[in-house]
C-alpha cells in the first residue's frame, strides 16, 4: 500500500493514507509555550474529533464528510478558543497557541439566616439487575485512540440550591489498566446539552481495571448549582487510557431502560448530541436547600 506523507512543519501535518486523512499537531499555551492537556479538537456535527495527550501532542482522523471549507475547533477551559479552516492548517509551520482568557468569578452571597442543608442524591443510585450496560465501545472503532473525547451522561433535575460534593458511578467491565476521564457539567437547551456551566477542568483517573461504584471528589472544585438551573446534563469524557493487554477494549456502566429518565452521549468533541430514554447507574451526592 503507498502512502503519500505531506510535511506542513515539524508540529502540523497532514498524512494521507490510502482514503484516510489525518492531522498532526501540538496545542500550546500563548504565554509560557507550556504543553495544554486535553484540549477539546473536533469539527462540529461531522463525527470528527479528540483531544490532546498530556503533551499537547494530537492525531485528528478526517473521515470523507470533511472537505477543506470545514472548521477545526480548538477548545479548553479557561482559553480563547481557536477556529482554523482545514485548508488552513495545512498551512500553518508552527504549533498552535491558545490564549488565555479572563475568567469571570461567579458572585458568592453571604446570608445571614443560616440555611439547613439536607444531604440528596440526584440520579440513580440503584446497580439493577445488571443486565443492561452502557459500553464505551462500539463495533466500528478500531482502537480505544477511536474514543478521545467520547462523552456520555445523563439530564439531572435540580430546582433547588446545591453544594455538588462527588459524582458516582457503577462500573461493570474494565479492560483498562488506567483511564482518564473529564467531568462536565452543561446547561439543558431544547432537551440537548449546550454550554458548560462549571468551567473548570476536573479531571480524574481510574486505575487497576476497578469494577463496582466509583466515586469522583468534586468537593475540591466548590461546585455549586443554583436554583434557577432546573436542569443539567452532567457526562464523563474519554481523555486517555492504558490497555491491560492487546485485547483490552470494554469499559461500561449498567443501565436500564427508563421512558421517564434522558441518558445523553457523542462520540466525538464537537459532535451532536445523541439521547435516550435509558437511566445510566450514575447519581451525585450533594448538600440542598
Amino acid at each position: 500500500m503507498k502512502v503519500s506523507l505531506s510535511i506542513i512543519s515539524i508540529f502540523i501535518s497532514l498524512i494521507v493514507h490510502s482514503q484516510e486523512k489525518i492531522i498532526l499537531g501540538k496545542v500550546l499555551n500563548f504565554d509560557d509555550s507550556e504543553p495544554l492537556a486535553y484540549v477539546n479538537i473536533g469539527i462540529k456535527n461531522k463525527t470528527v474529533g479528540t483531544v490532546s495527550n498530556s503533551n499537547g501532542s494530537f492525531k485528528l482522523l478526517l473521515n470523507d464528510k470533511v472537505t477543506s471549507k470545514d472548521t477545526v475547533v480548538f477548545s479548553y477551559i479557561g482559553f480563547k478558543t481557536k477556529k482554523y479552516l482545514i485548508s488552513e492548517l495545512n498551512k500553518i509551520k508552527e504549533p498552535i497557541f491558545l490564549q488565555p482568557q479572563n475568567m469571570e468569578l461567579n458572585e458568592v452571597v453571604v446570608n445571614s439566616k443560616k440555611i439547613k442543608l439536607k444531604p440528596k442524591k440526584i440520579g440513580r443510585t440503584s446497580k439493577g439487575l445488571g443486565l443492561l450496560h452502557s459500553n464505551f465501545y462500539t463495533y466500528y472503532e478500531k482502537d480505544v485512540d477511536d474514543r478521545l473525547s467520547k462523552e456520555k451522561g445523563m439530564k439531572f433535575k435540580i430546582r433547588r440550591n446545591c453544594h455538588v460534593k462527588d459524582l458516582n458511578f457503577n462500573i461493570t467491565s474494565n479492560d483498562f489498566k488506567s483511564l482518564k476521564f473529564r467531568v462536565n457539567f452543561y446547561k439543558i437547551e431544547n432537551e440537548l446539552p449546550t454550554d458548560l456551566i462549571v468551567k473548570k477542568n476536573l479531571i480524574f483517573e481510574i486505575k487497576d481495571n476497578f469494577l463496582g461504584w466509583f466515586k469522583v471528589d468534586l468537593e475540591p472544585y466548590d461546585i455549586y448549582l443554583k436554583e434557577d438551573i432546573e436542569e443539567v446534563a452532567v457526562t464523563i469524557q474519554w481523555l486517555e487510557s492504558v490497555k491491560t493487554n492487546k485485547k483490552s477494549k470494554y469499559f461500561a456502566i449498567s443501565t436500564s431502560a427508563s421512558p421517564t429518565h434522558t441518558a445523553y452521549s457523542r462520540d466525538k468533541a464537537m459532535d451532536s448530541w445523541n439521547k435516550s430514554g435509558q437511566n445510566l447507574s450514575f447519581y451525585l451526592n450533594a448538600m440542598c436547600e
